[in-house]
């Protein structure tokens, strides 16, 4: 079901430094910040050759960032990202088999512009799962 990994999610403090960082350390290919407003985040993409890296910054009060933030000042990998053909057929053979969807469980259009999913994190060791839809 799931294809490629789409990219690994960071949560930064300062997006700027953090991207400063991979453009000038790492040589990468940084993006330009996206707000994203549905999800209560900033976004950079960092392209890389098999992936991509994307940077989170709190968008508001009401962000999710900012509760992950306060348990991890320094910031940290927040989600995995997978790509899937069928988002709908995704949810629902992962809900058979005991997985929860957060949110209302419908899919809402992501940073690319493609419907996600995120799947709790105690269903899937500790780590935060999105879905999103090729």
């Amino acid at each position: 079901m799931i294809g490629r990994l789409n990219h690994i999610a960071i949560a930064v403090p300062d997006l700027e430094a953090a991207a400063a960082q991979y453009r000038t350390a790492l040589g990468a290919k940084v993006g330009e910040p996206q707000d994203e407003p549905d999800h209560g985040v900033t976004v950079i993409f960092i392209d890389l050759p098999n992936t991509k890296i994307e940077l989170l910054y709190p968008l508001g009060e009401d962000s999710p960032i900012n509760g992950f933030l306060e348990k991890n000042p320094s910031g940290g990998i927040h989600h995995v990202c997978y790509e899937v053909e069928d988002i709908l057929a995704a949810r629902d053979q992962l809900t058979e088999h005991g997985a929860r969807v957060l949110g209302s469980g419908e899919p809402k259009i992501g940073a690319h512009g493609k419907p996600v999913l995120f799947l709790h994190p105690k269903d899937f060791q500790g780590t935060l799962v999105e879905l999103e839809q090729v």
